[in-house]
């Protein structure tokens, strides 16, 4: 099978992006993820650092890659019930290791869980618009799910939300440290994640997924549409976004971040958003494609597509390294730490361009494909990458 080189870029354009959010979460505490004014109170440069990355990123980029999930899960309909099972079984046990070894923040075993559900509806979809359809329906109740949430919630700000200074000190304390103390900590945030996408957040990964293979499907991230179509709907649904989205960062701002308003009712206008983005940025790389194409750091990034989980996990490996072994932890504020994100980009990239210049996938992509074929039983031998 011939790979699609734009959905390559579009992928790796994903994974690199995720990191401008989720350096926010290595470098700093817990609650700094969602909260600006994390530590009580907040500087202009802060609120306006957090305000640019909500407004282009936050959501944006984990939506467009769940979004790619789901089209993945379209084109592996061929390779039988076995092959899938197999494959997604294995990328939640890997998850499930990030999680205990390295990092909470971890997204494989939210989307394996998801993608065990996902690809059943997939297949049994008749139509890609039914698809399209029912994972606009469902990503909705995630939005209605997270609103109600908000409704039961209590009033103030936990600390969770604004932790004291006993526990900054923990957190800091532990992340350095590591051991049996972080692996505790990590399993406690893993159990509290897991009942966020049962109760609330599965539904939206599922309607992003159905609508990725409903698109994969009817062949618009394939490539088949015009230059002048996916470059209308890309301004299009990008400007929709942003229109839904910056009366939340403004409202945000206008109520102090408080945690009912910003954690549940303020969340939806971004969540809202994060298709009509995820969906646009995706529309205007297929069609301005003819321009990307001729620069080289084009190439580079869809190398970064192509390696896209060995990426994922190695941005983990730099940051934890980074800021926990070497005790940058809370060091940083906002706008500082992105002067890192850079630096981790060149080496995703440089590393991606190397190695698929001797080997035709990444490592952890080939480890993961060689042990789907042993769990599934079903030889390599014939088969495409």
């Amino acid at each position: 099978m011939e790979r699609n080189i734009t959905l390559d870029f579009v992928r790796g354009m994903a994974i690199l992006g995720i990191l401008l959010l989720n350096i926010t979460a290595f470098g700093l505490p817990k609650a700094a993820y969602l909260n600006p004014a994390w530590y009580g109170d907040i500087t202009l440069r802060d609120a306006w650092t957090w305000a640019v990355l909500d407004l282009i990123a936050q959501v944006k980029f984990l939506t467009l890659f769940a979004l790619l999930f789901g089209a993945g899960l379209q084109l592996l309909l061929a390779r039988g019930k076995r092959w899938i099972q197999s494959r997604l079984t294995l990328l939640a046990l890997l998850g499930f290791l990030h999680v205990l070894f390295f990092w909470e923040g971890d997204i494989l075993l939210a989307y394996a869980l998801v993608g065990l559900i996902c690809w059943r509806m997939i297949r049994d979809a008749s139509q890609s618009k039914n698809l399209f359809n029912t994972g606009v329906v469902l990503y909705l109740m995630g939005i209605g799910i997270l609103l109600l949430l908000g409704k039961i919630s209590g009033t103030g700000n936990p600390r969770a939300w604004v932790p004291d200074i006993a526990n900054l000190q923990y957190e800091h304390f532990w992340r350095i440290q590591g051991g049996t103390e972080a692996i505790s900590n990590r399993l406690d945030m893993l159990s509290n994640s897991l009942l966020a996408l049962g109760a609330q957040y599965g539904w939206q990964l599922a309607g992003m997924m159905l609508i990725g293979a409903a698109l994969m499907r009817s062949g618009w991230l394939k490539g088949q549409f015009s230059l002048a179509h996916y470059r209308r709907i890309g301004v299009l649904l990008v400007t929709t976004g942003i229109l839904i989205n910056v009366p939340g960062i403004i409202a945000q701002w206008y109520v102090g971040w408080d945690y009912r308003w910003c954690a549940f009712f303020l969340q939806a206008p971004r969540e809202l958003s994060a298709p009509f983005q995820a969906i646009g940025y995706a529309a205007l790389a297929y069609g301005f494609w003819p321009q990307l194409s001729r620069f080289r750091l084009t190439g580079a990034i869809a190398c970064v597509g192509r390696m896209a989980l060995t990426n994922y996990l190695l941005q983990t490996l730099i940051c934890t390294t980074l800021f926990w072994q070497f005790d940058l932890f809370m060091k940083f504020n906002r706008l500082q730490l992105l002067a890192f994100v850079p630096s981790v980009w060149l080496v995703n990239l440089l590393f991606s361009v190397f190695w698929l210049r001797y080997y035709r996938q990444g490592p952890i992509e080939w480890l993961w494909r060689q042990l789907t074929a042993r769990a599934s039983g079903i030889s390599l031998s014939g088969t495409s990458r």
